[in-house]
This record gives structure tokens, C-alpha cells and sequence, in this order.
């Protein structure tokens, strides 16, 4: 059995998305969502239990540049003294932005 999200559920995610739906765009969300769970309890039923789990999802091939992973190397960063001058405001520790989230 498949959760179902109700309307409200829907006018949550967008308040917490920052969505402003109209409301005739909600029925057509609320569709969407509901899709969505839909098409996962239906992957939830295949069995998967002689699938090995990947640790790399693209395609691994032989051509030029395909396949071609960076090596994981620990590289210098960037002096912080002399980001930290180029920015609009800081505290010298760290950027000062302003702040967005209200609630």
C-alpha cells in the first residue's frame, strides 16, 4: 500500500520550498507527487538481491577521456586572507551574507 500525500502535505512542501503555488497548479502537484511514490513502491517490489551495489554509476569505457577518474590528492587551498579581501563583507573568520531564511 502506497502513502498518499494530501493537499496539505503539498502546501507544506511548498511554503518550506518557498513555492508559490496557485492554486490550480496544487491537483496537478499533488498528482505529480503521488506519481512519484507511486513509481517507488513499485521499485521497492523488484528483487534486488543478487545486485551488487555500485560504487560508481557511470559507464566505465575504454575510449579518450572515458572512464577517466581524477586522482583523489590532497591539494592546497586557497590562502583565506586573500579570499576573505576580495569579499564584500566578513568578520576575517569567515564570508558575511545576509540573511535569507525568515521563519
Amino acid at each position: 500500500m502506497t502513502a498518499k500525500v494530501t493537499v496539505e502535505e503539498v502546501q507544506r512542501v511548498a511554503e518550506l520550498a518557498h513555492l508559490e503555488l496557485k492554486p490550480e497548479e496544487t491537483p496537478r502537484m499533488l498528482h505529480d507527487l503521488n506519481a512519484i511514490l507511486d513509481y517507488v513502491a513499485e521499485l521497492n517490489e523488484l528483487d534486488t538481491a543478487g545486485v551488487a551495489p555500485l560504487a560508481q554509476i557511470s559507464e566505465l569505457g575504454d575510449g579518450p577521456g572515458v572512464g577517466v577518474l581524477r586522482a583523489d590528492v590532497v591539494l592546497s587551498s586557497l590562502d583565506r586572507a586573500t579570499v576573505l579581501a576580495q569579499a564584500p563583507e566578513t568578520d576575517q573568520v569567515f564570508f558575511k551574507v545576509p540573511k535569507v531564511i525568515e521563519r
